[in-house]
């Protein structure tokens, strides 16, 4: 079957088509800051974009009333987030912060998510992550209509707990990541060599 997008399609059939195939996606957990309102939420529209220089992307769409998630107009207004990337015994809690609430209210209060200052001057991290990007926004990018807007951030410190630290003269890290997979979650499980290229 054939999607052919140039013509009328409703924006959630084209979710759900690329949100089952571009898979699996990791899962960021955003946190921002206005007011000294903590806001913590994830996204799955997020990928690495270069190391040099350190860039990742996340795409932030709107509220069903038409104005920005908090997460958009928090770094819009600050041009500063810190992204923690999700581990399996975090995942019930990330869920949770998805939920929709009042600009006013943290969801680190309502669901009991820790958090603790990692870089001066940014958003705090969440406790217990087993890595976090501090951002600060480059760019918007224009998609020229719709709502979900990619925000390129460049990366300015990255945190890695040592206890994901296998190797330090490697610096391999090892940890167990939550993946998005259409409307459910998923874990990496088994890690497989990449065959020896003749």
């Amino acid at each position: 079957m054939l999607f052919d997008l140039t013509q009328d399609k409703e924006v959630n059939e084209t979710y759900k088509l690329m949100a089952q195939t571009i898979i699996p996606r990791p899962v960021a957990w955003v946190v921002t800051e206005d007011e000294e309102v903590v806001n913590i939420a994830p996204f799955s529209y997020f990928i690495g974009l270069s190391s040099d220089p350190a860039s990742v992307l996340i795409s932030v769409g709107h509220k069903p009333d038409g104005s920005p998630k908090d997460t958009l107009a928090n770094i819009r207004k600050h041009k500063k987030c810190t992204i923690c990337m999700v581990e399996e015994k975090a995942l019930e809690k990330m869920h949770f912060s998805s939920k929709g609430l009042d600009k006013k209210v943290s969801e680190a209060e309502i669901f009991s998510i820790e958090t603790e200052t990692l870089a001066e001057g940014y958003p705090p991290m969440i406790k217990g992550v087993p890595c976090a990007y501090v951002c600060e926004l480059n760019q918007e990018i224009d998609l020229g209509g719709g709502t979900t807007i990619p925000l390129v951030l460049n990366v300015k410190q990255i945190f890695v707990d040592d206890a994901v630290i296998t190797d330090k003269e490697q610096l391999s890290i090892s940890f167990s990541p939550v993946a998005r997979i259409g409307k459910s979650y998923a874990f990496l499980g088994e890690e497989i060599e990449a065959p020896t290229i003749p």
